[in-house]
Formats: structure tokens, sequence, C-alpha cells
């Protein structure tokens, strides 16, 4: 256990989220599943023998634990330059190299949902959890990386149950039945359409189902896409060819396109609102950027919504859901002094110790590299040695700056 403690000395990760990369960026930085292979392949290649990528609509990041010896962040702004197809400057701008503390902090912030584009949304927790253990079945990360993330598991499971942080994302769905409610009355006389598959859109659909919605239509592009929204949800289905029928038809739209194209425009709404004798209609937009255009507004019988507008409708609950944050971070600081304390003794404990083994790594990587050069050897052997204690010295403890946040 003293070692694998030790080891997190040399985690890592690099990366781009919502915060510090552009859409479009992270767009071209994807990394979908039938790429993995060949990733990993890179990073194995690259000497990184233990990794883990995970990449969202939100984020790919890149976790690695290395030898004490190298550091694989170049080589892994290297890697992601190359699948990206574009120049090292604009993935050094948008992504971030975190280390040891600060790589183990923001773990345990993206396994608890506290960076998430919705903080506290417990799927991300789910996604990263599948994720990884497809990675460790698949033999990509290795023991001291499986020890990081089982504490980051952990600790996410202590947030959820301590903390009521969960609660925010709920409040959207929630809000969207509310507003419903406040222009329909009953929704069991009201009609409802979905446009598109993103998962913001469902997960609205499924509230106002729940709320007792009496009739939903979902329609896509992709007729297929569409028939599967349409099973999980046990809908109708729709063609998008009879997109201004259907919203005739609708007294509630929710837009999850996400194809940063207008799916909606003021036209398109004015003319089913005609049609509907200009009963008023509800136009949920999930999109980010938004599906619906903004003109809409300016129409008397449409009352436009976006995700935005619906977290304003639940600002009465931001004081409580900022008192849980708190705590939910409050966790995550604790875990993370916890285990830089520990290490901190351990180093103290072991300070200058070294096994046979890995010694006797050293100079054999050494004698390798020098091709049968004894002095070269030796150089690069007392040159191994002295990096490593230097590594070591520089371990964090609670003082490092690897707790500075």
């Amino acid at each position: 256990m003293a070692n694998k403690i030790i080891y997190k000395k040399y985690f890592l990760v690099v990366g781009a989220n919502h915060r510090s990369s552009t859409m479009l960026f992270r767009d071209k930085l994807a990394i979908k599943d039938r790429q993995l292979t060949n990733v990993y392949d890179r990073l194995l290649d690259a000497g990184i023998r233990q990794s883990f990528v995970l990449s969202t609509k939100d984020r790919t990041e890149i976790y690695a634990f290395h030898d004490p010896l190298t550091n694989p962040a170049s080589e892994i702004i290297k890697l992601l330059s190359s699948h990206a197809g574009v120049g090292r400057g604009e993935i050094e701008a948008q992504t971030y190299v975190l280390t040891s503390g600060e790589a183990f902090r923001h773990l345990l912030a993206v396994c608890c949902a506290l960076d998430s584009l919705v903080i506290g949304d417990p799927r991300v927790s789910n996604i990263l959890n599948t994720s990884y253990n497809a990675a460790k079945h698949a033999g990509k990360t290795g023991v001291e990386l499986d020890l990081l993330f089982e504490e980051a598991f952990t600790t996410s499971k202590r947030v959820f149950r301590e903390t009521e942080i969960s609660r925010r994302p709920v409040s959207i769905p929630a809000a969207t039945v509310q507003v419903a409610r406040d222009l329909h009355g009953d929704l069991s006389h009201c009609s409802g359409l979905l446009i598109g598959a993103g998962e913001m859109g469902e997960m609205l659909a499924t509230s106002l189902l729940s709320a007792g919605l009496a009739h939903l239509v979902v329609t896509h592009p992709t007729l297929t896409k569409a028939d599967s929204i349409g099973q999980n949800l046990n809908c109708h289905v729709g063609r998008m060819e009879e997109l201004p029928i259907l919203l005739a038809k609708s007294d509630i739209v929710l837009t999850s396109m996400n194809t940063r194209r207008f799916t909606l425009t003021r036209d398109t709404i004015k003319s089913a609102s005609t049609i509907r004798r200009r009963k008023p209609i509800l136009i949920i937009d999930t999109g980010v950027p938004g599906d619906v255009d903004y003109a809409v507004v300016e129409l008397e019988d449409a009352f436009l919504y976006t995700l935005d507008d619906l977290e304003k409708v639940t600002r009465e609950g931001v004081k409580t859901r900022e008192v849980e944050t708190n705590k939910a971070w409050k966790i995550v600081e604790d875990e993370v002094t916890n285990v830089f304390t520990e290490q901190k003794k351990l180093v103290s404990d072991n300070k200058g110790l070294m096994s046979n083994d890995f010694i006797e790594g050293l100079r054999q990587k050494a004698l390798a590299e020098a091709l049968g050069d004894a002095d070269k050897a030796t150089q690069l052997f007392f040159q191994s040695l002295k990096q490593y204690e230097k590594a070591t010295k520089a371990l964090p403890g609670v003082e490092s700056n690897d707790l500075d946040k």
C-alpha cells in the first residue's frame, strides 16, 4: 500500500473541458469508441503503460500513471495534436495539464460531478465508472491507476450520500413541468413533440409524460434514431418531412438537435400558430447552442424557454444548491489532504530507500541505452539515481503546492 500511495506523485491528466475549450475544438478532439484501440496503442508506444481515455460531449481527457523518471505530457499533447488534426499550439492553448495532487483533485471533481456542465448530475459519475471499467477489463489501466479511480469512486459515493447536490439537475425537468402547467394547466389535455435525440430532451420528455402529458411524438432526421427514442419513451414516431403538421398539433415542443443550425425559425412557428388558431405553444430549447431562432419570442402565441431560462425558474433553490456544492467540495478537499498527508509520512518513513530490484532496473536501462559504452552507462545510471532522488524529495505533503486549489 505504501508504494501505491507514493506513486500518486506520478499521476497525470491532460485534457479539455467545457471551460478550457470551445465546442468546435472539443468536436475535433473527441475520441470515438472505434478510435480507442488506436489511441491506447499509441499511448503504449509512447511508454505510457497505464492510461484511461475519457471522451464525452463536454470533455476529452487522458489520465495516465507514469514512471518516476518520465513525463509523458508532451507525448500526450503530440498524440492529441495528430488525432485532432490541429497544431500543437492550439492544443496547448485549449487544454490543461495537471499533475499529482491537482490531477487527483480534478479526478475527484469530475467523478463527483463538480466539474460538470450541470453540477451534480449523477449520470457523469455513471459514465465515468462504465468507461473506466471497460478500459480496465481491456487491460489498459493498471494497479496504481486502478487504486486512484477506486478512491475517486468511493469519494463520489460519499458525496452523493452525504449531500443533496444531485438535486440540481432534477430541478430542470421540474421547471419544465412547472412552466408547462402554468401555460396549459392540466397536461392530460396536451400533446407534445420531441425534435432530436439529445439526452436532455429525452429527460424532459420523460418528466412531462410522468406529469400526465397525454400524447407525445418524437421525430428526427434519422428515422432509426427516432424509432429508438420512441421505444424508450413508448410514444409515436413522426417523420421530419411532416414537421409543419406535427408542430401545428403540438402544445409543447422540445428541441434537442444540437446541430448549430436553427431547427425552428420564426416563420415556421408563425405558420404553425396560424393553423393552431393562435392557441399557445410552449417551446423548450435544450440545444447548445440553441435549436430555435430567438426571434420566435416576438410571436404573441409562442413561449420560448432555453435551459438558461429554466435555470432562472429554479433560482429559489440556488442558495440550497450552493450549500450542498460547498459540502461536496469540502469532502473532496478532505480526501486530497488525507491522501497526501499519508503520502508525506510514507516518504519520510522511507526516505532514501530503494529496492534492489529498482536499482537493478535502472542499471539495466543504463546499459541498454549506452550500447556497450561502460563509462556512458555509469554516467546514465547516476543521472537516473539523481533524477529519482530529486523526484522523491519533491513528493507533496499537506503544505505543498499540490494542495493549492
